[in-house]
């Protein structure tokens, strides 16, 4: 088992793991060690050596141990540019006494119990349905094929094909693209059935299907682990070309690719919950976004799909964006970022923020200067402080020594800068001790004094507590904040994040000053 690196061929350890562990478990003699084993354990005899040939196996024996457990685009109007905005509808080990070896059995005993078998429990592309007929469903797509002139189906015709597969719609630029539509204008059944039978038949769930077919070949390993931004490109794409919603932006296609990234940004925002620039498989089973794109198919506002898609929620952060772009080369420097809502951030936690803290994957921050994507994330982070990747991304600024905790000198540095604005402002500060007990009161940490991503994560609180140490504004609208009227707000908006309320209110805003201008 070998990989090509970059000095030629290299050992791919984990396949060759893999295989011997697999030749080890296939031969009979450890399958019959394995059972008989298990009978001993299951009547309470304690520990038992397996005493399978190892020469064979390949393997050595090896003891069983119980372990416990600018504004967006412009329409073109006589005489004016106005803004497309979209139609709005409102381990623990012990040992065991030893016992005598199990006496090894002839080569070749057949395992004659079913129990002693260990049933699968660990289904990386999701666990095969017993039901599951693949040759129907390749049938069914071939007849599919055949309505078509000449067996050939082109990008726009691809709707049929996809619905035939059983998928959601909006897979139709990633089955087409898998099936030869990126070398060809059209699609035939012969380039097509043998990636979907292929597809079918290793990748059990949508998630690990979906992956697949975004994903490109990685150095070193298979197709399919991960995709990365890239590779979301023609889906999006896509949609932006066909979704009812978005028809508007035909008119104003140097849009496109801001819609495009914002989605892309958002996307990786709430789905890739290990920073690491590539969703899995198992992160993307873990989140929404496939429910999220089944339903693109069933509704034609897409406003009213607020996770990732919403075009006004693009409207409202690309405009936002292009505020603090003063010279419109898609990047922000700190001094820009400063301006955001008047000043509201702190230097500090401005430094923090183009330290590298809170980039994605290996991204690096050059000139301290922040792109497109990142602002997203910001501003994202900003205005819903409660979402679980807000809270890893303040937790990573305030964490200034990286070691997963925020100690009491950290806290201290950071809310140092909000005293002094406060007794500038004329206003009289709370002292750090008061503070302290404050906000410890508010966390309740597990570890007294030390404040942990888990701890902030449970709190129902931590917007108030990011706030406290470098949001001044919104930290003294807590603070001031009539507890009724903010009952009722709550009442009002029951339901909504604090990133929906945010963009509605702003989008508003937006719309008010652009009519009025």
């Amino acid at each position: 088992m070998v990989g090509r690196g970059s000095g030629g061929l290299t050992p791919v350890l984990k396949l060759k793991v893999d295989e011997l562990f697999i030749q080890w478990l296939s031969d009979p003699d450890t399958q019959q060690d394995l059972r008989e084993t298990l009978q001993h354990v299951q009547l309470g005899e304690g520990d038992l050596l397996i005493t399978s040939s190892p020469q064979k196996a390949g393997v050595s024996p090896r003891s069983l141990r119980p372990a416990s457990p600018s504004t967006p685009p412009a329409s073109p109007t006589p005489g004016k540019m106005v803004s497309p905005r979209s139609p709005r509808r409102r381990s623990f080990k012990r040992q065991l006494p030893k016992t005598p070896p199990v006496k090894e059995k002839p080569k070749g005993t057949p395992v004659s119990s079913v129990g002693a078998r260990i049933p699968q429990f660990y289904f990386p592309h999701g666990r095969p349905s017993p039901g599951n007929n693949i040759e129907a469903t390749l049938q069914r797509i071939k007849q599919t094929f055949e309505t078509f002139k000449d067996g050939k189906v082109f990008k726009s015709q691809f709707a049929a094909i996809t619905k035939a597969c059983g998928c959601p719609l909006y897979w139709k630029a990633p089955l087409f693209l898998a099936g030869g539509g990126d070398r060809a204008p059209y699609v035939t059944a012969s380039s097509f059935i043998p990636v979907w039978r292929n597809i079918l038949t290793t990748c059990h769930d949508d998630a690990s299907k979906f992956v697949r077919l975004l994903s490109k070949p990685q150095t070193g390993s298979t197709k399919g682990n991960y995709i990365v931004a890239d590779d979301v490109i023609p889906f999006v794409q896509d949609l932006i070309d066909t979704h009812p919603g978005l028809l508007f932006l035909q008119e104003a296609q140097e849009f496109h690719s801001r819609y495009l990234h914002t989605v892309i940004a958002r996307i990786f925002y709430s789905v890739n919950r290990s920073w690491s620039g590539k969703i899995t498989v198992p992160e993307l089973r873990k989140s929404n976004l496939l429910q999220v794109i089944a339903t693109l198919e069933e509704e034609e506002d897409i406003n009213q799909i607020t996770d990732f898609f919403s075009y006004e929620h693009f409207y409202v952060i690309y405009c936002k964006f292009w505020e603090l772009d003063t010279d419109h080369d898609l990047y922000i420097s700190k001094d820009d970022l400063s301006r955001h809502n008047d000043g509201a951030l702190s230097p500090r936690i401005l430094d923090r923020i183009f330290s590298g803290a809170v980039t994605m994957g290996n991204s690096i921050v050059q000139d301290e200067r922040m792109g497109y994507p990142d602002f997203v994330w910001f501003l994202l982070s900003e205005e819903d402080k409660r979402y679980p990747t807000a809270v890893e991304y303040w937790f990573r600024c305030m964490d200034l020594d990286g070691d997963g905790i925020l100690s009491m000198y950290e806290l201290e540095y950071f809310y140092e800068e909000q005293y002094n604005k406060m007794e500038q402002l004329g206003i009289e500060p709370m002292p750090f001790e008061d503070c302290l007990c404050s906000v410890l009161d508010m966390v309740k940490p597990k570890r007294e004094g030390k404040i942990t991503l888990a701890d902030l994560k449970a709190c129902k609180m931590t917007h108030i507590f990011f706030d406290t140490f470098f949001n001044l504004d919104k930290y003294l609208d807590h603070e001031q904040r009539d507890p009724f009227a903010a009952a009722k707000e709550a009442e009002e908006t029951a339901g909504m994040s604090d990133w929906e309320k945010y963009a509605a209110e702003e989008y508003e805003m937006l719309v008010a000053e652009e009519n009025a201008s």
